[in-house]
């Protein structure tokens, strides 16, 4: 190996199809990955182009063509050997496990630790190609990070042995400065005509997340409890994405026309302003995560619970894989059991009869601060860098 595993890695290469401008989950988790490592170790990127203008300052970044996948890979492959070879990093690490093998093949070229942080459907996925490529590759890593503990099921389930699977949750941007009052008012007053409950969606509209099968079978029952109910959606359909089914907001639409609810829902497209964002967040009163439970197609996380925690907001979610760890039962919101259409909207109202304090949620939230997840992310990879 490149250095005395005695000491931390000082040099890390990165290797990630996650990345912004895309816009999700995994983009700004790999983001921060590269901001935190980057604190206390030379970080070196090789990224989508157009990551190189919003990658953080201190890191250096090799841009490589989003498409088609395989000259992606291929690509990748070929720039990360090349850094490899004249760089000399101490460690590899793939921002997905979709990267693992450019991480593994170059980490074996010269001499470095290969890891990969893997989300879920990396592991789950059941195309045959993936299975008898990728996880093999991922069972020879020498250290594997789950995103949570469901996650981490799915890799020992693969044949990853345990002993080298660390689990370092995803993390949130917190609030650091006190609502805006006058931001939440006009938003409100931009998206709802007459005071009512406001639930918020926040997330790619696809199969796994839910939103048509919500509009149809769990907004009926809570408009008919409460009938001034709007549901606010922040996202659009995905184009980037390799696996995910979407729905599109056609379709979500005429699901809600069919139900007798489409008048309660607006659609308010992508937004990446965090200050906006975080005022729809204070002015909603919960946020729905209608995950649906699809085998093969996991949910690894669920991100945006927390970030509707650290606004004080409440979540009411489904209880299927990494959710389970994104929502604290009581505290920061409800989980009911996958599918449980009536379960879902009784929890939903519950949490209009009886918020929790916000300062109860955002509590909660306060252990996914992302400088945490940083800490955590460079305990694991010294830790790493010492037992081999």
């Amino acid at each position: 190996m490149n250095a005395s595993p005695n000491v931390p890695p000082s040099r890390i290469l990165i290797i990630t199809r996650n990345l912004p401008p895309l816009v999700g989950g995994m983009e700004r988790l790999n983001w921060h990955m590269a901001e935190e490592l980057a604190k206390n170790a030379d970080v070196h990127l090789v990224a989508p182009s157009g990551s190189a203008s919003m990658a953080p300052s201190n890191v250096s970044v090799q841009e490589v063509a989003l498409k088609p996948l395989i000259r992606f890979l291929l690509t990748a492959l070929w720039r990360t050997l090349r850094i490899a070879r004249t760089w000399k990093p101490d460690l590899i690490l793939a921002g997905s496990g979709l990267t693992a093998p450019v991480a593994w093949l170059s980490a074996r070229f010269c001499g470095a630790f290969s890891v990969a942080y893997v989300h879920g459907l990396d592991i789950a996925i059941r195309h045959p190609l993936y299975r008898a490529v990728w996880l093999p590759v991922l069972r020879r890593m020498d250290r594997i990070i789950a995103n949570s503990q469901a996650t981490k099921q799915l890799a020992v389930e693969a044949g990853i042995d345990i002993s080298r699977i660390e689990i370092v949750h995803p993390g949130a941007d917190l609030p650091t400065t006190p609502p805006d009052r006058t931001a939440v008012a006009q938003v409100s007053a931009e998206n709802v005509q007459e005071e009512g409950p406001i639930l918020l969606s926040v997330g790619r509209l696809t199969q796994r997340k839910g939103l048509r099968e919500f509009v149809t079978d769990v907004l009926p029952k809570i408009v008919s409890a409460r009938p001034k109910t709007i549901l606010l959606i922040v996202g659009d359909a995905p184009t980037d994405a390799l696996h995910a089914k979407p729905q599109t907001q056609a379709s979500i639409q005429d699901a809600a026309d069919a139900a007798g609810v489409g008048n309660h829902i607006r659609f308010l497209g992508v937004i990446t302003d965090r200050d906006r964002l975080a005022a729809l967040y204070r002015s909603a009163d919960v946020h729905v995560f209608p995950v649906q439970h699809i085998p093969g197609d996991p949910e690894g996380f669920g991100m945006v619970a927390i970030e509707a925690a650290a606004e004080g907001l409440p979540t009411v979610a489904y209880a299927t894989n990494g959710v389970i760890d994104a929502v604290s039962q009581g505290q920061s919101g409800l989980l009911v059991p996958p599918g449980d259409s009536m379960a879902f909207s009784r929890a939903v109202l519950q949490m209009l009869d009886h918020p929790p304090p916000p300062s109860t949620v955002s509590g909660f939230a306060k252990n996914f601060s992302w400088t945490r997840f940083g800490e955590s992310m460079r305990s694991t990879l010294d830790n790493t860098h010492r037992s081999h």
